[in-house]
C-alpha cells in the first residue's frame, strides 16, 4: 500500500463525517459528481412510497391539509435556511432554477425602480442564467452588460438595477467573493442575485450575514434532493413588501381558495410561489435534507478543502507531469468543493475513469470536473481518484 493509501486510510478514520456516509446508499464506485447529482440518501426511497402509498393512494386529496403538503414549500424551505445562512421565513421552495432566476431577476429590476436600466450578467455563468438575463433584459427594457465578478465593483454604477452573479463557477470551481461583490453592488444601490446551486450544502453562504438581496439554487447538487429536485427562492425580509414576482400564480395569492380575478401577492416570501407544488419531488427532497441532523456546514467546510488538498497532491503524486492542468485555485478562499483539471481528449479519459469506477464528469472541450460532497466523500476515494487517473493516463 502506497504512503498516500496510509494517510488517507488515518484521515478517513479520524474523519468526524466518517459516520454519515452511512446515511447514503453507495457502492465500491469512487462517486465524483455530486455537483451535477447528489447521491440517494438512503431515507428517501421509503419516504417517496408512503407517500405514494399512503398520502396519495389512501388519504388523497386529504393529504394538502392532513400531510402537510400545502406549506410544504415554505416548510422545506426553512430547513434549507440554516445552509445557507438564513433565517426563516426567507425562502420558498417550487419550480426549477430557470424560473427562479426568472423571477429574482426580474424581480430585482422591479426593486431597483426608475432610472436604472441595465442588468450586469457574470460573463462567465452557466448558459441558462445568461439566456434568461437576456431574456429579462428585453422584458424590462435594460440594457444587459456580460461582466466577469472581478470587474463588478468597477463596471456597477448608478444605472445598474440588478447584478446576477454565480457564487462558483461551474467549470473551474472558483469560488467568488460574495461579500465584498454584495457590498459593492449595494454600495451603488443595485439589487444582488446570486446563483447558489455549486457552494449551497458544501460551503458556508451567509445570505443574512452579508445582506445578499435575492438569491436561487438548486437542490440535487450538494443537498441531494434527486434528479429534477425543486429549486429555491431566498428573499430578504426587507424587500418581501416590495417584491414584484414577473410570475404571479394562485399559491401566491394572498387568498389562493379566494379565485378572485385581480391579484393581490401574499406576505413574506409565500410571494415567491407561483402554481401547484411539486410534491412528490419536493418530499423526496424533505427527507434527503434528513442527513443534516447534526452535521454542521463549518465542519463540511474543513472536509471539503482538506479533500480537495489531498485529491491536488495525489494527482501530483500519480500523474506524470505535464499531463494535467489544474484550473482549481489553490488559495481556499478562491476554492469552491470540485477539481477541474483540464487535459486532452479529456471526453475519452473521463469515459475511461467512469469505466474503471471513478466517476466525475467532463465539460466541453478538455474540462475533467471532480465534485467533493463531503458527506460521503472520503479521503481514501480521492486517493483512489487520483491513481486511476494516473493509470488511465500513463504514457504506453
Amino acid at each position: 500500500m502506497s504512503e498516500l493509501a496510509l494517510r488517507a486510510e488515518k484521515l478517513d478514520a479520524a474523519d468526524e463525517l466518517a459516520p454519515v456516509r452511512s446515511r447514503f446508499v453507495l457502492d465500491d464506485v469512487v462517486y465524483l459528481d455530486g455537483n451535477s447529482l447528489g447521491a440517494l440518501p438512503a431515507n428517501v426511497p421509503g419516504r417517496v412510497a408512503d407517500v405514494v402509498r399512503r398520502e396519495w393512494g389512501e388519504l388523497r386529496i386529504r393529504s394538502w391539509e392532513e400531510s402537510g403538503w400545502w406549506t410544504a414549500p415554505e416548510r422545506i424551505g426553512d430547513t434549507i435556511a440554516p445552509l445557507v445562512g438564513a433565517a426563516p421565513g426567507q425562502i420558498v421552495v417550487g419550480d426549477s432554477t430557470s424560473v427562479n432566476v426568472f423571477k429574482a431577476l426580474v424581480g430585482a429590476v422591479r426593486l431597483a425602480g426608475e432610472g436604472r436600466d441595465e442588468i450586469l450578467v457574470d460573463a462567465t455563468t452557466f448558459p441558462t442564467d445568461g439566456y434568461i438575463a437576456e431574456s429579462a433584459a428585453r422584458m424590462t427594457g435594460c440594457a444587459l452588460r456580460p461582466v466577469t465578478p472581478a470587474e463588478v465593483p468597477d463596471a456597477v454604477s448608478d444605472r445598474t438595477a440588478a447584478v446576477l452573479l454565480n457564487h462558483a463557477d461551474y467549470r473551474t470551481g472558483r469560488l467568488h467573493d460574495l461579500p465584498s461583490l454584495t457590498a459593492a453592488v449595494r454600495a451603488a444601490g443595485a439589487v444582488s442575485v446570486w446563483d447558489l446551486c455549486h457552494t449551497a450544502g458544501a460551503l458556508p453562504v451567509g445570505l443574512d450575514e452579508h445582506g445578499v438581496d435575492l438569491a436561487v439554487g438548486c437542490t440535487y447538487k450538494y443537498l441531494n434532493g434527486g434528479p429534477g429536485s425543486p429549486a429555491y427562492l431566498y428573499v430578504r425580509r426587507g424587500l418581501q413588501d416590495r417584491f414584484d414576482s414577473p410570475l404571479p400564480g394562485w399559491n401566491s395569492h394572498v387568498e389562493p381558495f379566494g379565485m378572485r380575478p385581480s391579484y393581490e401577492p401574499a406576505a413574506g416570501a409565500l410571494r415567491g410561489r407561483v402554481g401547484t407544488p411539486d410534491i412528490l419531488s419536493m418530499l423526496a427532497l424533505e427527507a434527503a435534507l434528513e442527513v443534516w441532523e447534526g452535521v454542521t456546514v463549518a465542519a463540511v467546510r474543513a472536509k471539503s478543502l482538506a479533500l480537495t488538498d489531498f485529491f491536488l497532491e495525489c494527482v501530483g503524486a500519480y500523474v506524470p507531469e505535464g499531463l494535467v492542468e489544474s484550473l482549481t485555485p489553490q488559495a481556499h478562499a478562491e476554492r469552491g468543493s470540485q477539481v477541474a483539471l483540464r487535459c486532452p481528449n479529456a471526453g475519452g479519459v473521463m469515459k475511461e475513469l467512469i469505466r474503471r469506477g471513478v466517476v466525475g464528469d467532463f465539460r466541453h472541450p478538455d474540462v475533467l470536473r471532480f465534485g467533493f460532497t463531503p458527506l460521503y466523500v472520503g479521503f481514501a476515494d480521492a486517493e483512489r481518484a487520483a491513481r486511476v487517473l494516473g493509470e488511465v493516463l500513463e504514457p504506453a
